[in-house]
């Protein structure tokens, strides 16, 4: 700021002899004094300004504006806070539909091995039984196989018995029987019916 050549001259008249004087007492520290304007000094105008700059921004409705600035921005965390909370129980909604589902599915799990137990035992009956069914039918068709057998080697033996017998006769006949031995067979044979009428 320019100061007032008034306020100034004063202050040149009384800084000529502390020049003087200066150079008289090398050793002494100079003092100047404090310009001011209107009767202020630096530090009182810089108040002046800031005062001057809250007036305009008073009359400006800076604070209402930073206020409306402030309440949307209030309203906007709100909102992003109200769309967390919808978030989060959205999530958490969804958490406790699959503990549920994982809950059904571990049960489902249960009751489908308990069911395949189930399924394997009757299998493993149903097998065992028609195993022993199996071996049943078999071990009669053996027996009857083997019953089979034995009475066509009986009948074998019988008929190679029989077989046997007859040559044996017919051997034993022919060596024991001639013709002649034969024919009084017969002649004895014949008068033996005879008597008996």
């Amino acid at each position: 700021m320019a100061e007032h050549p008034a306020n100034l001259a004063p202050d040149a008249k009384s800084a000529r002899p502390e020049t003087h004087a200066t150079d008289a007492h090398a050793g002494a520290p100079e003092h100047h004094p404090t310009p001011t304007a209107f009767g202020l000094d630096a530090p009182a105008w810089i108040g002046v300004a800031m005062l001057v700059v809250f007036a305009i921004l008073l009359w400006k409705r800076v604070p209402a504006a930073i206020a409306s600035a402030l309440d949307r921005k209030i309203e906007g965390i709100r909102e992003q806070l109200d769309e967390a909370r919808r978030l989060r129980s959205e999530a958490e909604a969804l958490r406790a539909e699959y503990e549920a589902k994982a809950a059904s599915a571990d049960a489902d799990a249960a009751t489908l091995i308990e069911r395949a137990r189930h399924e394997a035992e009757a299998i493993k009956a149903q097998a065992e039984a028609d195993s022993a069914r199996l071996i049943e039918r078999r071990t009669l068709m053996a027996e009857a196989k083997i019953a089979a057998a034995e009475r066509a080697a009986l009948d074998q033996v019988r008929a190679k018995a029989v077989e046997a017998a007859a040559a044996a006769a017919e051997r034993l006949i022919r060596e024991r029987h001639d013709p002649t031995a034969d024919s009084r067979l017969v002649d004895e044979t014949i008068a033996g019916l005879g008597r008996t009428n």
